[in-house]
C-alpha cells in the first residue's frame, strides 16, 4: 500500500486541529467550500467524526484517517455523539480594478486609449453610469423647486391716502350685475362702522 500523504497540522490526522482550550475541531472541505463538523474531547474521536463526513461526500479510502473501516454505517456507529455540519461562510475573492499606467514616452490620452481596449468593461460601466445620471438630470426639477412656495406679502399700510387711488377705480362701475350687488353691500357695510 503507498504511503498516506502527510496530513496538516500537529496532530497528524486529516482534518483535525487543536484548539486552544484543549479540544480537538474537525474541519472538512468540499469543491470549494468549508465545513464546520464539531469540537471533540480527543483527537482519536475528532479523527472519526472527519472520517463520516468524508464517507458522506463520497470522498476515495485514501482520504480517511482509519482506512479500514468498512463501511459509512460503521463509521457512523463510532462516533456517539454525530457530526454537526455547519458551512463556513468563506470570503468571496475580490478582483482588483485595473489602474492605468503611463508608461514613459506615452500620453495620458495615449494610456486611456490603450486602457479603454484593454478594459471595456470598465469603460462601458462608466458610460452606463453617465447616461443613468443624465437621464435622472433631464427629468427635471421637482415642481417646488421649480416655482419656489407660494408667500403671501402682508401690506402694512393702513393710510387711507393709499387706498383712495383703488377705491375710486372700483366705484367706477362694473358689468357684471352681481358683483354691482355685493359691491353695494360692502360698500354699505364699511359706511356702517
Amino acid at each position: 500500500m503507498a504511503p498516506k500523504k502527510t496530513p496538516k497540522g500537529k496532530s497528524g490526522l486529516f482534518g483535525v486541529r487543536q484548539k486552544p482550550s484543549g479540544n480537538f475541531g474537525v474541519e472538512f472541505s468540499e469543491a470549494g467550500r468549508r465545513w464546520w463538523i464539531d469540537t471533540y474531547p480527543s483527537a482519536h474521536e475528532a479523527a472519526r467524526a472527519y472520517d463520516v463526513a468524508v464517507w458522506r461526500a463520497e470522498r476515495p479510502r485514501s482520504h480517511l484517517n482509519f482506512p479500514e473501516i468498512e463501511s459509512q454505517a460503521e463509521a457512523e456507529m463510532l462516533v456517539p455523539q454525530g457530526i454537526n455540519m455547519k458551512e463556513i461562510p468563506t470570503k468571496k475573492k475580490t478582483t482588483k480594478k485595473p489602474s492605468v499606467v503611463v508608461c514613459a514616452g506615452e500620453t495620458d490620452e495615449e494610456a486611456m486609449a490603450r486602457f479603454s481596449w484593454e478594459h471595456p468593461e470598465y469603460v462601458q460601466a462608466e458610460l452606463e453610469y453617465y447616461w443613468k445620471r443624465e437621464a435622472e438630470q433631464k427629468k427635471g426639477p421637482k415642481k417646488e423647486d421649480e416655482a419656489g412656495p407660494s408667500t403671501v406679502i402682508p401690506i402694512e399700510s393702513s393710510s387711507e391716502e393709499d387706498w383712495a387711488d383703488f377705491s375710486e377705480e372700483e366705484e367706477e362701475g362694473c358689468d357684471d350685475p352681481e358683483k354691482e350687488v355685493l359691491w353695494a353691500q360692502f360698500c354699505s357695510s364699511d359706511d356702517e362702522e
